[in-house]
């Protein structure tokens, strides 16, 4: 059994992708035995009309049967109406989150108006997923290039938001690996694998951060089900630290959610 917390519905811009069409991604799911997936639209990305993306998400979630899919909405704080897309988020939709992209949407986690997105999510009790990066920048578009998100000022947004929970996507890179153990250790934050690249590299990165903050993530459609997978199968992991992060850790952290 496995849940996917890092997944995405919709096609990538800049070049066709495996499964970025639902049927093939719900058949890729279907033979791997994925039961749930945590997905965002990657028309959050690039749309102005965020409240029209966010209600297509719901709308496909509602509609799919096979696997449960589980939206997690868009937010963009430098337009105008978003606190509007936050609250239809929780309150129309009951989504159990948002997921949010600082460097596509140009600000930093240092500017004030994350700070106030974080107040307010945390007010409607929103996980909140932070991704990294989507593509490395040796394969973006050079018209279009996107840096990665500078995760440094998070810790100190994290001290005075004791009842924040914050899932870092995408962030296993050598310039964010310094930082994420002592995110970590705030109690606030989790991760997931989908860049988690080196010879056991599950393993290694147990010797720093508890099993109960890792959680199962694959970035479908950008990446293939198999890296995520595999890197499970790589690394020598006891039978109750693979299932923590293939999906109790998922469940669990859900269920402190409304």
């Amino acid at each position: 059994m496995f849940i996917d917390t890092n997944a995405y519905l919709g096609r990538w811009p800049f070049r066709r992708t495996p499964c970025d069409e639902l049927e093939g991604l719900l058949a890729v799911y279907k033979r791997y035995n994925i039961s749930e997936a945590w997905v965002g639209s990657l028309e959050g990305l690039f749309h102005r009309d965020i409240g029209g993306v966010n209600h297509r998400l719901h709308q496909t979630c509602q509609m799919v049967k096979q696997v449960r899919l589980v939206p997690f909405g868009s937010v963009n704080p430098r337009l105008p109406d978003w606190k509007e897309d936050l609250r239809r988020c929780a309150e129309e939709y009951k989504m159990p989150g948002i997921r949010v992209h600082p460097n596509y949407h140009r600000y930093r986690l240092d500017e004030p108006l994350f700070a106030e997105l974080l107040d307010l999510a945390g007010q409607y009790q929103l996980l909140v997923q932070l991704v990294v990066r989507m593509e490395d920048v040796r394969v973006q578009d050079e018209r279009f290039s996107v840096p990665d998100v500078d995760l440094k000022p998070l810790a100190e947004l994290l001290e005075p938001r004791p009842a924040m929970k914050i899932m870092i996507l995408n962030g296993f890179f050598p310039s964010t690996r310094a930082v994420l153990p002592g995110l970590v250790k705030t109690g606030r934050i989790w991760l997931d694998i989908a860049t988690l690249e080196g010879l056991g590299g599950l393993e290694q990165v147990l010797r720093g951060i508890p099993a109960e903050r890792i959680m199962f993530g694959s970035h479908l459609p950008l990446f293939y089900l198999e890296s995520a997978l595999l890197k499970l199968e790589e690394s020598d992991l006891a039978a109750e630290v693979r299932q923590a992060i293939c999906w109790e850790n998922a469940r669990q952290l859900l269920r402190q959610s409304p």
